[in-house]
Formats: C-alpha cells, sequence, structure tokens
C-alpha cells in the first residue's frame, strides 16, 4: 500500500476518533449504570490504579524518546505501541469508575485549589488534543513518513507526557476526597 493511500486511509478514522471519544467520555461522565437499573459497586479501587498506569504511560514515552535518540527504531516501536495501550486502558478504567462513583469534589483551599484547578483544566483540555496528535503521529510511522513523524512527534511528546504526567498530580491531589 502506497504511504498516501495508508494516511487517506487513516485520516477519517483519525478524526472520527478524535471527536467520539472526548463526546462519549464527555456523556459517559454524566451516565451512570444505575440510571439503567444495573446495579453495580462504585468501582473506588480503580483511580489508584489508571493513575498508576498514567505514570507508567510517562515512563514509557520518556523511554521510547531515549530509544530512539539511541538509533533503537525496534524498541521505540514497542515502548510506543505500549504507551498507546496504557492510555486506552486509562480511558477504559477511567470511563467505567465514572459510570459507576459520582465524581469527587477537590477539598483544598487556598493556593493549592487554584493550583488543582490550573492542572486539571490544562490536563482536560490537552487530554483532548493529545487524541489526534497521537493518531497523526503514529499513522504517519505506519506510512514509513518519518520525516513528518518526527516533526508532529515532537509536538506529540511533550503534550503527551504533560497529559500522563498531570493525571498522576491530579489523582495526587484528590486522592485524600475519594470517598
Amino acid at each position: 500500500m502506497e504511504d498516501n493511500t495508508i494516511e487517506k486511509k487513516y485520516n477519517k478514522w483519525i478524526v472520527l476518533l478524535s471527536i467520539v471519544i472526548p463526546l462519549a467520555v464527555a456523556v459517559l461522565f454524566k451516565v451512570k449504570l444505575k440510571d439503567f437499573g444495573i446495579d453495580v459497586a462504585p468501582l473506588s479501587f480503580l483511580p489508584p490504579i489508571y493513575a498508576t498506569v498514567n505514570g507508567i504511560t510517562a515512563v514509557l514515552l520518556v523511554a521510547a524518546v531515549l530509544a530512539i535518540k539511541n538509533g533503537n527504531r525496534k524498541r521505540h516501536e514497542l515502548l510506543m505501541k505500549m504507551a498507546i495501550g496504557c492510555s486506552v486502558a486509562f480511558l477504559v478504567m477511567y470511563v467505567a469508575y465514572h459510570m459507576t462513583a459520582d465524581s469527587t469534589k477537590y477539598g483544598g483551599e487556598g493556593v493549592l485549589k487554584y493550583v488543582y484547578f490550573f492542572i486539571l483544566i490544562t490536563h482536560i483540555i490537552l487530554s483532548i488534543a493529545i487524541i489526534p496528535l497521537v493518531l497523526i503521529t503514529y499513522v504517519r510511522a505506519l506510512a514509513s513518513k518519518f520525516d513528518k513523524h518526527k516533526k508532529i512527534a515532537k509536538i506529540t511528546f511533550p503534550i503527551w507526557l504533560y497529559v500522563a504526567v498531570t493525571g498522576v498530580i491530579v489523582y495526587l491531589m484528590i486522592s485524600p476526597y475519594y470517598v
């Protein structure tokens, strides 16, 4: 398959997923399984797990960049696939938790409250923006367009790393207030 054909083939999926995932998360965030008569105990064990998965994602991203800088394309590719897998696992657990539990309110006060909300808001906005960036970056690698892949990866990497790290920070800041 020609390189341009690969990109064109996936462009529709990139657009679709970049719209559907944030919308689905927003809707599912409001929908509780109990609203449908499904009696499921809150999956309160998930937040520390998905926060850990975010931390693992950050480590994988840094390791992947180091691998490619050292010329190890195979290791880079494996680590990036693992990072994508971790992000998908995070998303599934995050949605599952929020479909079974009410949102936790941040209970901190003073400057920390503003720091928390700044981190949370930037985390949410960038977690939406990172979806198409990761997908485009990945497809360019699949299409063997490594010059274009490298250009967008320089944008994708710091944003994805920020989202992964701030996911852990948000969890650590709000965890004392979980019921």
